[in-house]
């Protein structure tokens, strides 16, 4: 917890002065009920209890007292909230080896499948895009509102060779910065890993571009899926440094078997293998988290634990409310139990 207004919490140093003042007063009241013998008689009349009970009143008047203090500097905390706008994007794997069986009828239905119930599932304000990677990758969706244009999007995958992962990421994140001119080709041979080239030739120089924290942009995330190794394209690492820096999180999703599969495709013999080592160090790197799916039914759940993650969203969040409520509970509750059992407020 923090404070917007950190100084005035010296206005705390009052409450040793309060209890030492508590403290005084009782001590000539017992002065007092000393030289008058009819004050002793009756104290021991009332018992132990209620002297103990006589104390509740002021110690939950001064716990109001402190919380109130508390409260006019401002505190503040990361706490959990329904986002109020996401922005998701859908990167799929459909390269050749979503062909494979493993996952019933096949990785690529399944993951249509599944990835229609989550589009079904969000919000109207999210707003959605499809990106499809395999030996490149491109955008078959903008960002749009309209859940039919999505899932026909989804429909329309066709697979092809080759896997290029960093591609796949690269290009999801120019289509939820579509200003900052991220342009796969160029992002890694003409300007280095991770960093952002011009669209056109002797464009304009782009104000410096300045890395914000990892995760830290709550309200867009990147759904990663694929069932292989990154064959070819930019490097996955690379790619993800590149989210890392802007605080896109991005979720990753391993389907299929970690022993991997030999399949057939276009005439092609080969074996694809997971790679969930690099897919937990992009989802490390950015904030996100890693899922594995083995079956249709575990790749549904991944999507519905993802609405989970997306629906809420963890912000710094002024928290003052909430400290003046308890001390006005506790002032209030101070007030009555004084009212109830002496006839008096404190």
């Amino acid at each position: 917890m923090s404070f917007i207004w950190p100084q005035l919490l010296w206005l705390l140093v009052s409450v040793p002065l309060l209890i030492g003042a508590y403290i005084l007063l009782l001590r000539r009241r017992k002065k007092t009920a000393l030289r008058y013998a009819s004050l002793n008689i009756m104290k021991e009349a009332l018992g132990a209890g209620q002297g103990v009970r006589r104390h509740i009143p002021p110690v939950l008047f001064l716990l109001a007292f402190i919380a109130l203090l508390v409260a006019i500097a401002r505190p503040t905390a990361v706490v959990t909230l329904p986002a109020a706008r996401q922005t998701v994007v859908l990167a799929m794997d459909v390269s050749g080896s979503m062909s494979a069986t493993d996952v019933k009828p096949t990785r690529l239905q399944a993951a249509q499948a599944a990835a229609k119930a989550f589009v079904s599932q969000q919000p109207r304000s999210t707003r959605i895009g499809v990106v499809s990677f395999a030996g490149t990758a491109s955008v078959v969706q903008a960002l749009t509102n309209n859940r039919e244009d999505v899932v026909a999007a989804i429909n329309r995958f066709q697979l092809q060779r080759a896997t290029a992962i960093g591609s796949g990421i690269v290009v999801s994140l120019a289509t939820i910065f579509p200003d900052a001119g991220i342009k796969v080709s160029t992002a890694a041979d003409e300007d280095g890993p991770g960093r952002i080239a011009p669209l056109v030739p002797n464009a304009p120089k782009r104000p410096e571009f300045k890395p914000v924290t990892p995760g830290s942009s709550g309200s867009t995330a990147i759904i990663l899926l694929t069932d292989g190794q990154s064959t070819m394209g930019m490097d996955p690492i690379d790619a993800a440094k590149m989210a890392a820096d802007r605080g896109v999180r991005v979720f990753t999703v391993g389907i299929g078997t970690r022993s991997g599969e030999i399949i057939h495709f276009e005439g092609w013999t080969m074996r694809v293998r997971l790679d969930e080592e690099t897919l937990k160090r992009i989802a490390e790197m950015t904030h996100g988290e890693y899922f594995n799916a083995g079956t249709a039914a575990e790749l549904h759940k991944v999507y519905e634990t993802l609405n989970t993650r997306l629906v809420l969203e963890r912000k710094e969040t002024e928290i003052t409310v909430l400290f003046a409520a308890i001390a006005a509970v506790l002032a209030l509750g101070s007030g009555l139990l004084s009212m109830l059992w002496f006839n008096r407020i404190l």
